[in-house]
């Protein structure tokens, strides 16, 4: 089975940004999902081999995701952070393509994940 392994969480004030960081799994769609606790987990951005982005209303103007090819990097830009940002963060990949509205349970790769906490 592939393994994905994120990086780049850690604890900021509201309204500060972090970038997360994901291998990229090879001719794989990807994205990044979270899940607070006591919550389903959901679905925050995705982007196609093609570069072709989706993102969940809730983070849609604040989060970008993009891809490096060249080192084999997938990035999450998250910035203006909120409270209900506050979550676990997972690197995902799959062969066909999804949208931040995919089930988790439909998603073949995941990563560990990597904590986020935003407090105000």
């Amino acid at each position: 089975q592939g393994r994905l392994l994120e990086s780049g969480g850690g604890s900021v004030q509201a309204g500060g940004s972090l970038k997360l960081s994901c291998n990229v799994y090879p001719n794989y769609y990807m994205g990044w999902f979270r899940q607070a606790p006591g919550k389903e987990r959901e679905g925050v951005a995705t982007i196609t081999l093609d570069g072709k982005t989706t993102y969940s209303e809730s983070v849609e103007g604040r989060f970008t995701i993009s891809k490096d090819n060249a080192k084999n990097t997938l990035y999450l830009q998250m910035n203006s952070l909120k409270p209900e940002d506050t979550g676990m963060y997972y690197c995902a990949a799959d062969r066909y393509f999804f949208t931040a509205i995919a089930r988790a349970s439909d998603l073949e790769l995941w990563g560990q994940g990597t904590l986020v906490i935003v407090s105000s």
